[in-house]
């Protein structure tokens, strides 16, 4: 089996560092000081579970690759529309693209039986141009449960979670995620087939929804956000519209908010994505993380208010980060 993970940043070189420990041939796709250093020296990962390092092939160029069976796309959604030149050369006829993202998937709706089946939501798939990239029928989804950054160059470190939930968009159990499935596993990692994946992606978008952008925002950690009694109720309402928003297009997580909130807590003083990218001065992943909900919330007639103010005020740090 070739896999090759296009993005292969702190989630994307952990999951090649495991694939490669488990056999598979493994290209990673990178860039900058890390690709240089994986290359001269491999790829270290750090973790409770104990250190290890691999040499797997890297490149900045993924003509160097050609055709793989798997493409693990490590990249933020919001690059995704610019990716079809760079996975082009990865596919043959049966190449399957793990969307391993946050926030609603561009494919949400493909395969998805009921009045909204095959919508086209904009603001995760702007005027088709990442359907376009990434074919619909290509991708397998993915719920990315593991945190982990890039301590320098070449090195990764692994904080906590190896979960990777994957499903196919029309849940059927198919050959081809059983054999990603298999090696994610044989690679130390939990790797899960799951028959309705979009109950996962409305789990963790609970806590993505309301504590990315209010961390940006506020420049506040998880922790911080759930002791601030104000920020912890706006928190609440901003999972409760989401379960409305879910529960209209046929999802019921079932998950309480408090034990959502637990959860968050447990994390402690982590910083989220959002905030990381803020700090860096990169544009935020925010667009299929509120923006796409808010969305969906027009299509189905469900009142979001907060979710809305939330969203208008995140959308205007992110125009100000890309001006800047």
């Amino acid at each position: 089996m070739r896999v090759a993970v296009l993005g292969a940043g702190a989630i994307g070189a952990y999951v090649g560092a495991g694939l490669h420990r488990a056999g598979v041939e493994v290209h990673l796709i990178a860039r900058g000081a890390h690709l240089q250093a994986i290359r001269s020296s491999g790829l270290k990962v750090l973790s409770p579970r104990g250190d290890f390092e691999v040499t797997p092939h890297a490149t900045d160029n993924p003509e160097e690759v050609g055709p793989v069976d798997h493409v693990f796309l490590g990249l933020k959604a919001n690059q995704y529309a610019a990716a079809g030149s760079m996975v082009a050369p990865l596919l043959h006829e049966t190449t399957t693209l793990i969307t391993a993202q946050n926030g609603i998937p561009y494919w949400y709706f493909h395969g998805l039986p009921g009045p909204y089946e095959g919508h086209r939501i904009q603001s995760v798939d702007p005027d088709g141009a990442v359907s376009e990239a990434l074919p619909v029928e290509r991708a397998v989804g993915c719920v990315v449960y593991a945190a982990t950054e890039i301590e320098e160059p070449g090195v990764i470190r692994h904080l906590e979670g190896t979960r990777f939930s994957i499903g196919e968009p029309d849940g059927t159990m198919s050959s081809r995620c059983k054999e990603f499935s298999d090696a994610m596993v044989a690679g130390g990692l939990k790797c899960p087939v799951e028959a309705d994946l979009r109950n996962d992606i409305w789990i963790k978008l609970m806590g993505n929804i309301a504590f990315n952008p209010i961390s940006a925002l506020s420049r506040a950690t998880m922790a911080s956000i759930c002791k601030h009694d104000a920020a912890r109720q706006l928190v609440v309402r901003m999972m409760s519209e989401t379960l409305e928003v879910a529960g209209r297009v046929g999802s019921r997580p079932e998950i309480s908010i408090e034990r959502r909130l637990a959860g968050a807590e447990r994390a402690g003083d982590h910083k989220t994505s959002t905030l990381q990218d803020l700090e860096k001065g990169k544009p935020l992943e925010l667009d299929v993380i509120i923006k796409a909900v808010v969305e969906l919330a027009d299509l189905t007639g469900a009142e979001v208010p907060t979710l809305r103010a939330i969203a208008a005020v995140a959308d205007l740090l992110n125009e100000q980060l890309i001006a800047a």
